[in-house]
């Protein structure tokens, strides 16, 4: 995260906790939800002062009230920050976040509030967690797997892609370096020849 905003990347979004890890062993998931209330706990002054803008994307629903007061909260004291955008990807899955799009869209178009036959992809995409973040460039995807693991579905889709045998807690400045660089020489086309 600092070597991000050193390196002028300006959105960061962080797969912290997939809506599939609730089938995970409930230590495990314990486990996960104590990750994040620490880290909020132990790093979110140094967030806010270093001009860090914290947003959680991903379902709230069934989430247990101190978690949902601590994400309110995070959101609450940063929101007017700008130099990085912190985008902490929680309960999440890319599968379900197009579905609920999906369903709050649907229910525009019945409602009238939407006409069938203005809207457009952009419109669609304003019903999406991410509506107001940019698509991601580039995704790094640690610990040698090689896929997305329902991250990011709809904003990926020209994203570059880069995969690294690291795993997540061992991923450094250098590892990120690595990764920009490996961006820096791509060709990117969206599509086009």
């Amino acid at each position: 995260m600092r070597a991000a905003g050193d390196l002028g990347i300006r959105y960061l979004t962080l797969y912290s906790f997939s809506s599939e890890n609730w089938k995970r062993p409930a230590d495990e998931v314990s486990d996960l939800m104590g990750l994040l209330q620490e880290f909020v706990r132990r790093h979110l002054k140094e967030l806010d002062s270093n001009g860090v803008n914290v947003r959680i994307i991903g379902e709230r629903r069934g989430l247990a009230p101190d978690i949902i007061e601590i994400i309110e909260n995070a959101e609450r004291q940063t929101k007017n920050n700008s130099r990085l955008h912190l985008v902490i990807a929680f309960n999440y899955g890319g599968r379900n976040e197009i579905f609920e799009a999906a369903k709050r869209f649907a229910s525009d178009l019945a409602s009238g509030k939407t006409n069938v036959d203005d809207a457009s992809l952009a419109d669609f995409e304003g019903y999406l967690d991410t509506s107001d973040i940019p698509d991601p460039d580039l995704i790094i995807r640690t610990s040698g797997e090689l896929r997305l693991s329902n991250f990011l579905l709809w904003q990926g889709a020209y994203a570059e892609l880069f995969f690294c045998e690291k795993l997540w807690p061992d991923f450094r400045k250098e590892d990120l370096e690595d990764a920009i660089s490996h961006f820096a020489g791509r060709e990117r086309r969206f599509g086009a020849r």
